[in-house]
């Protein structure tokens, strides 16, 4: 079995994360922590009743003293230290919940450099020491496949957690972390459906309105979306800070997998975002910044003559530069509205790794964390996310009371509740985080004119089949 786990892991393996998920790579702390040995746990006690319970209720049991959780950014931690009922903080990696230790091994997705430490981490599980084994982590939807696809990842009803617990939560946040023999291996307190962030002093200039209703008719499908593009170069304005903001719209929006049977596959929605940025590139309508980059941020301020950014609600939160002064998001600049196609871009999944001596602990945070209601409230009103709770985020939809400063005082609730309905992800594969990045990389040499678009498809083909040796096109 431990040969088969490593096996999966490594065949498995994915590169160079484009830090999308939820919270990109520049939000991430650089510092990974190294796990340190404190007070040997004793046995594993039996997971505790139903999940709602204290945290000094969770914790209070033979498990172990030290909870070693893994990462790639700041999110996942600061909700915890913000929401999770007892959680005291003792420095940047360090806190604790009632008498355990909670450290925080936090490696920045750049360079594979995420996975390759978990991947690392877990190879070793099975023979560390009690304090030294990984207790949950965290997964991104690109390569959640990866993980709950071998036995490192416990099925949370292993932990006590039941159907009836998770029965709020949409139905597309549990099919990504679902394995192939149809068992629940993870769970999220976010849902990520996106839609078009717009700058409302541009709107009024370029459309005469900043009404979401009114935006909407100019960016309703792809051929409206380019014509606008025209209008608004007139004034000044790039529609997109990059190509790369609208890629995951089409990619999002395919009728096949990048991978089926060894084979890859570019689906027509791809190709056809390749030829719309190819366009907008050569017009000056949009540049070929990179993603998180100096330029592609510059569009968060009024000088920067940015119109538009595709997102979920994390992208406003944690991308936006909301806390700088000055920025469009500081001054309630932005307005959201659904945009050419749906679409959904990323998501963080917590995962409980197999050989953890805490697992009631574990269930207590997942549960209190994706499914306690107040908790789910008071995420979205102190941290602009969407939650995974139906029935919160419909009521939260409808409540005037409720509304977004960045969106200057627009309620987007409902606009993110039809979007999460209608997500698909039957074309989901375990290959997308390296296709999607390879791809990007490749069509850059195209849209720059350092290739021709067969020689950039080439270049592409040749990245991953490098990267996946069992892949052919």
């Amino acid at each position: 079995m431990k040969k088969k786990i490593i096996s999966a892991l490594l065949c498995a393996s994915m590169v160079a994360s484009m830090a999308a998920g939820c919270g990109s790579s520049d939000t991430a702390d650089t510092t990974t922590t190294d796990n340190t040995a404190s007070t040997p746990a004793t046995e594993a006690a039996p997971a505790a009743d139903a999940g709602t319970e204290a945290a000094t209720d969770a914790t209070a049991s033979d498990e172990g003293k030290v909870l070693n959780i893994y990462c790639w950014n700041e999110e996942f931690k600061s909700r915890l230290e913000d929401h999770y009922p007892g959680y005291t903080i003792v420095d940047g990696t360090t806190g604790t919940i009632g008498d355990v230790t909670v450290k925080w091994n936090i490696t920045p997705n750049d360079d594979n450099a995420y996975q390759n430490n978990l991947d690392a981490t877990l190879l070793k599980q099975a023979d560390a020491a009690a304090d030294d084994k990984i207790d949950l982590f965290l997964v991104e939807a690109d390569y959640a496949l990866k993980y709950v696809d071998t036995d490192y990842t416990m099925a949370v009803k292993d932990l006590g957690i039941t159907d009836a617990d998770l029965a709020d939560q949409y139905q597309y946040t549990k099919d990504i972390v679902t394995d192939s023999n149809g068992v629940l291996k993870g769970v999220s307190w976010q849902g990520c459906p996106g839609v078009l962030f717009y700058n409302r002093e541009a709107a009024k200039e370029v459309l005469g309105s900043d009404d979401p209703a009114d935006v909407q008719e100019y960016v309703k499908d792809w051929d409206t979306f380019n014509d606008t593009a025209a209008k608004l170069k007139d004034a000044g304005y790039k529609i997109t800070s990059s190509a790369n903001d609208s890629y995951r719209v089409y990619s999002n929006n395919v009728s096949s997998k990048w991978v089926t049977d060894g084979k890859i596959t570019i689906d027509d929605n791809i190709m056809k975002w390749v030829d719309d940025s190819k366009e907008l590139v050569d017009a000056g309508e949009t540049s070929t910044a990179e993603l998180w980059s100096d330029d592609w941020k510059k569009g968060f301020y009024p000088e920067g003559k940015v119109f538009c950014y595709f997102g979920p609600a994390w992208l406003v939160n944690f991308s936006m530069a909301a806390e700088d002064e000055g920025s469009i998001a500081n001054l309630g600049g932005w307005g959201a509205t659904q945009g050419p196609q749906g679409f959904f871009w990323g998501g963080t999944w917590i995962c409980a790794a197999n050989g953890t001596d805490n697992p009631s602990l574990v269930k207590d945070i997942m549960l209190q964390m994706t499914t306690n209601a107040d908790i789910m409230k008071d995420i979205v009103v102190a941290d602009d996310d969407f939650v995974n709770n139906k029935t919160t985020m419909e009521a939260m939809a409808e409540d005037t009371s409720y509304s977004s400063k960045v969106l200057g005082g627009q309620n987007p609730l409902a606009m993110y509740c039809a979007g999460v309905d209608g997500l698909d992800l039957s074309n989901l594969s375990a290959y997308d985080q390296g296709c999607n990045e390879e791809f990007q990389n490749a069509m850059k040499n195209y849209f720059e004119g350092n290739a021709t678009k067969d020689e950039a498809l080439d270049l592409f083909y040749k990245a991953v089949e490098e990267k996946y040796p069992e892949l052919t096109h």
